[in-house]
C-alpha cells in the first residue's frame, strides 16, 4: 500500500503488542491487589498472593508494578478497591459457564457480561443454577519435557495428590481445593517448575458442541480473555477433535 512504510508497520505491531501486554498486567495487578487486601502483603504468609505474583512473573510483569499492586491492596498506596464476583451463565449450545471477575463497578461489569453473552448466543443464569455442575479442585501443571516421570510420581504420592496425568506436553497434578498451596510448594521444593497452579472448576458432565456453536463459544471465550474485569472462565465445553481441526484450518 502506497505510503505505508515498514517502520510504521513495525510501530503499529509494537503498539498492539504493548496494548495487549498492558491489559495482561492490569489483570495481574487486580488479582495481586485483591489477594493482598484479603490475606496481607507477605507472600510467605499468603499463598494466594504468592500464586498471583508467580503468575505475573511468568508473564514478565515488572517487579515495580507487582510491588505497587501489593501496596495498593494493603492500603499503603491509594488505589481502587476491587470486588470479586462470579457470574453463572449458559453459553451457546447450552454450555454451562462460570466467569470470575474483579471489578470496581459491579453494575457496569454485570451489564457488560450480559451483553457479551447475548452477542454470542448465551445468557446470564440465576445464582446457583450452574455452580452445582462444577467441583473446585487444586490443579498444578508442569511442562513434561525433561521430567523424570517416576520421580515426579513419587513426589506427588508423598504430597497426597489425588491424580497425576499426562495431558499433551504437560503433566497435571490434581487434588482437593484446600491442598493447592501444599501441592504447589511441595512440587517446587522437589525441584520441579510449576507452569500454573490454580483452583480449577471441574465440570461433572460435558456438553458436546456442533461446529456452529463451537465457533461461537470459542469467540465468546476470546472476548472474556480480552475483557479487563475477567480473571478466569470455566465451562463444561467439549469440542470434537475433527471440529477443532476444521476451525483451526480456518
Amino acid at each position: 500500500m502506497a505510503g505505508h512504510s515498514h517502520s510504521a508497520n513495525i510501530q503499529h505491531r509494537k503498539a498492539a503488542v504493548d496494548a495487549k501486554k498492558g491489559a495482561v498486567f492490569s489483570k495481574h495487578a487486580k488479582l495481586i491487589g485483591s489477594a493482598a487486601r484479603i490475606g496481607g502483603g507477605d507472600p510467605a504468609m499468603n499463598a494466594r498472593l504468592a500464586l498471583a505474583i508467580e503468575k505475573a512473573r511468568a508473564d514478565n510483569m515488572p517487579k515495580e508494578r507487582i510491588d505497587r499492586a501489593i501496596k495498593r491492596g494493603t492500603g499503603e498506596l491509594e488505589g481502587q478497591t476491587f470486588e470479586e464476583i462470579r457470574y453463572e451463565a449458559y453459553g451457546p449450545g447450552g454450555v454451562a459457564m462460570l466467569v470470575d471477575c474483579l471489578t470496581d463497578n459491579r453494575n457496569r461489569t454485570a451489564s457488560e457480561m450480559r451483553k457479551l453473552l447475548e452477542r454470542f448466543g448465551g445468557r446470564l443464569a440465576d445464582a446457583g443454577s450452574v455452580a452445582w455442575m462444577f467441583e473446585a479442585r487444586a490443579r498444578v501443571e508442569i511442562a513434561a519435557e525433561g521430567v523424570d516421570e517416576d520421580r515426579l510420581t513419587e513426589a506427588v504420592m508423598e504430597l497426597g495428590a489425588e491424580d497425576l496425568r499426562r495431558e499433551g506436553d504437560q503433566f497435571v497434578i490434581v487434588g482437593g481445593a484446600a491442598t493447592l498451596s501444599t501441592l504447589h510448594k511441595g512440587i517446587v521444593a522437589a525441584g520441579f517448575k510449576a507452569q500454573k497452579a490454580e483452583i480449577a472448576m471441574i465440570p461433572q458432565n460435558l456438553v458436546t458442541l456442533d461446529r456452529a456453536n463451537a465457533e461461537k463459544i470459542l469467540r465468546l471465550l476470546d472476548a472474556f480473555d480480552e475483557h479487563d474485569d475477567v480473571q478466569t472462565s470455566h465451562s463444561n465445553l467439549e469440542i470434537p477433535d475433527d471440529i477443532i481441526r476444521e476451525l483451526s484450518a480456518g
